[in-house]
């Protein structure tokens, strides 16, 4: 697994939006934009991202408008939040757990929390 691994990243989405969530704090959007410190990559890859995680149900609060690049939505956030399905990928998932300890192992799970 890399830094940039599609479940390395959506793991840490979940994880960063599931402490929101119990904080009861709004998600900072700095955090969770494309080509960041936090999330180094472009912004097609950062779509892709998202729209599946909306489309497979673990957020909500994102709208996907289907654009003529390809295929690659422009994705709008407007309230983004983990689902009760997210929450349990999250913790259930034999990926997701593989994405933690390689996390766990360099430190970087959700650097500020």
């Amino acid at each position: 697994m890399s830094k940039d691994d599609y479940f390395v990243l959506v793991y840490r989405i979940l994880t960063y939006l599931y402490y929101c969530l119990k904080e009861g704090i709004a998600p900072d959007m700095e955090y969770l934009t494309f080509n960041t410190k936090y999330f180094p990559i472009c912004e097609s890859y950062w779509e892709y991202i998202i729209e599946n995680m909306f489309s497979d149900g673990y957020i909500s609060g994102v709208a996907v408008a289907k654009g003529l690049n390809r295929g690659v939505g422009k994705i709008k956030i407007t309230d983004i939040n983990i689902t009760p399905k997210g929450i349990e990928y999250l913790t259930d998932n034999s990926n997701m757990q593989k994405a933690k300890d390689f996390l766990k192992s360099i430190k970087e799970i959700v650097p500020f929390i």
